[in-house]
């Protein structure tokens, strides 16, 4: 597999081995609220299974997708981002919303694209939940995708043993190897996994990453080079 990044974004860019930001620590408390209730998937071979349900769920979000990017460039603007909002009745501040841009535009080019569209509202439905928020009681208004994300939580809970927030190398060698039937997996294709979510290789994966590494999975991310050669 290729990198897990796309837009020519290399996993040490300075972009990806910044300290976390306010918003980073509020996805992480986010986690670790949502962690308290468990994960329902019980092996890494059940969560691969879910990963075609995932994916045709998540390409249906490309209608939306269009819908907010106003001028049909393939990106959505700042202010497109805040007119989807509105739109879909999420409650976030200005500020909120900025750094969430500035979290999903990978490449910093002023636009967020297909995948990184999905990661930014995943991780809305994620943070909706905060209780010192402006948006606690908000919803995105789409529930076929809520059901998804929800899905996409469960599995980094399950991915992080500990439940510190983080997914850790060991942890993921830890998930894959629980297999249904009991047979152990390469740990080479742990490895191989956990590189594709360590960016900054600090041996540490938070949820923006796995979000972006899980869209390049299931082929998000071909699926968008496919239709700008048509």
């Amino acid at each position: 597999m290729g990198g897990v990044l796309g837009k020519n974004e290399s996993p040490s860019s300075p972009k990806a081995s910044v300290p976390e930001t306010k918003l980073e620590a509020k996805i992480t408390e986010a986690m670790l609220r949502r962690e308290t209730e468990g994960s329902s998937i019980r092996s890494f071979d059940s969560l691969v299974l879910k990963f075609p349900k995932i994916d045709e769920n998540l390409r249906k979000c490309k209608v939306i997708f269009q819908e907010f990017d106003e001028d049909s460039n393939g990106a959505i603007d700042p202010q497109e981002l805040k007119q989807a909002f509105n739109k879909l009745e999420i409650n976030f501040t200005d500020e909120e919303i900025s750094d969430l841009f500035e979290a999903c535009d990978i490449n910093e080019d002023m636009g967020i694209e297909f995948s990184e569209f999905i990661v930014l509202l995943c991780l809305v439905y994620l943070l909706k939940d905060d209780p010192s928020a402006l948006h606690a009681k908000s919803r995105i208004g789409l529930p076929n995708l809520e059901v998804t994300f929800e899905t996409l939580i469960d599995a980094f809970v399950f991915l992080d043993k500990n439940k510190d927030g983080y997914v850790s190398r060991n942890e993921m060698v830890q998930a894959i190897n629980e297999t249904i039937s009991g047979e152990r997996s390469s740990g080479r294709i742990a490895m191989r996994r956990f590189e594709e979510m360590d960016w900054d290789k600090n041996g540490m994966v938070n949820f923006k990453e796995f979000l972006f590494a899980f869209t390049h999975w299931v082929g998000i991310e071909d699926n968008e080079d496919e239709e700008g050669e048509e």
